[in-house]
């Protein structure tokens, strides 16, 4: 395993890993799972995603109806910040629509999945389902976790010294290219959810691709219909670009920068989910903008739980890791940032050091 946060010392972590449960008391996570369910924190909460599906809804629709409104003027491009927000929201509800935290069943969970993830915002919920099941399996494996894998940029040592192609050419100097490279993630998300059509492992490929095309025609007709075309692009690059940095700061804080497994290393579930994930501090508006995704931990532990219970549970989890000796880091939001830096800038030194001695 590779420790990648100075707040979980290399010493820690394999004393907590090697620690054992009690078999007649059942597995750490069981015992944790009963004092979750006891204080009823794995209800269902309609009452809540009713409102908060409506005001998203509304807001978004209030934001479209602004930019017919407005017509043709560069008021647009604040226009276009809010609803790079808002696409974010959506994304935060298909989020929970695909851990079935809205909905108990599959189906209806799937439907809202994709009229809010390919129509709402042009990402496909089947290509970002199945990578993001897979993250959840195996959080910070640099084999099995999709968001860990080599691509632009590296994520370990291993990484960096085995590294080709464009990540060997930014690798070095990631962690400052780290913010302005987020600007370019809303363009990788629709491009990977078409390119994502051509697998065969994509179900219901027809409905997928439709309603992508759908949201595709309907935002480019849109933006020529009410803007001249000088503005309707800079409304788009606005627009996906903030849209991208919101997603990137919305998500980096949860696993950058903490520690790695490789190969065999896999922990049981409990430890698994803990040691990778990063807390962040805050207070409801913090919740409101990541989402409930600053409860990282808590959510990957159970992560069908309504984003409204994360807040509760996470003294009983935190009391409980102390308990049994497993480390539970949280910081603030800035911190957190500031380690997912200092991480990627860390790994990157064997690129560095390999240009150094050319």
């Amino acid at each position: 395993m590779t420790t990648s946060s100075q707040a979980l010392a290399a010493a820690e972590v394999p004393a907590a890993r090697s620690r054992p449960s009690d078999p007649a008391a059942g597995s750490d996570f069981a015992r944790l799972s009963r004092r979750i369910a006891e204080a009823g924190l794995l209800r269902r909460r309609p009452g809540y995603y009713t409102a908060r599906i409506g005001l998203v809804i509304l807001l978004t629709g209030a934001g479209w109806g602004a930019f017919v409104a407005l017509g043709n003027t560069w008021w647009q491009l604040a226009v276009a910040a809010f609803l790079a927000l808002m696409f974010g929201q959506i994304a935060l509800v298909a989020h929970d629509l695909a851990h079935r935290q809205v909905f108990r069943r599959g189906g209806p969970s799937q439907t809202w999945g994709r009229l809010f993830g390919n129509l709402g915002i042009g990402m496909s919920y089947g290509w970002w389902m199945h990578k993001h099941t897979r993250h959840h399996a195996n959080p910070n494996h640099e084999e099995l976790d999709p968001d860990v894998a080599p691509d632009i940029l590296v994520w370990s040592t291993a990484q960096a010294r085995d590294s080709r192609g464009p990540a060997r050419l930014i690798g070095g100097h990631q962690a400052w290219l780290f913010f302005p490279l987020l600007t370019l993630e809303g363009f990788n998300l629709h491009v990977s959810s078409l390119r994502a059509l051509r697998s065969p492992a994509m179900k219901h490929r027809l409905l997928e691709g439709g309603l992508l095309l759908l949201h595709l025609a309907a935002y480019v007709s849109a933006l020529f219909w009410v803007l001249p075309p000088g503005k309707a692009v800079a409304f788009l690059f606005v627009h996906q670009c903030l849209f991208g940095i919101y997603l990137g700061c919305t998500f980096a804080p949860n696993h950058k920068g903490m520690p790695t497994f490789t190969g065999d290393e896999r922990p049981d579930f409990l430890r698994r989910q803990v040691l990778t994930s990063r807390n962040v501090r805050g207070g409801r508006f913090t919740d409101v903008m990541l989402g409930g995704l600053n409860y990282q931990i808590e959510h990957h532990l159970f992560p069908s739980m309504p984003t409204p219970h994360l807040r509760r549970a996470r003294p009983v989890v935190r009391a409980y890791c102390a308990e049994i000796g497993v480390p539970y880091h949280e910081t603030g939001l800035i911190r957190s940032y500031g380690e997912a830096l200092t991480h990627l800038h860390r790994v990157g030194e064997p690129i560095r050091r390999r240009r150094r001695t050319r």
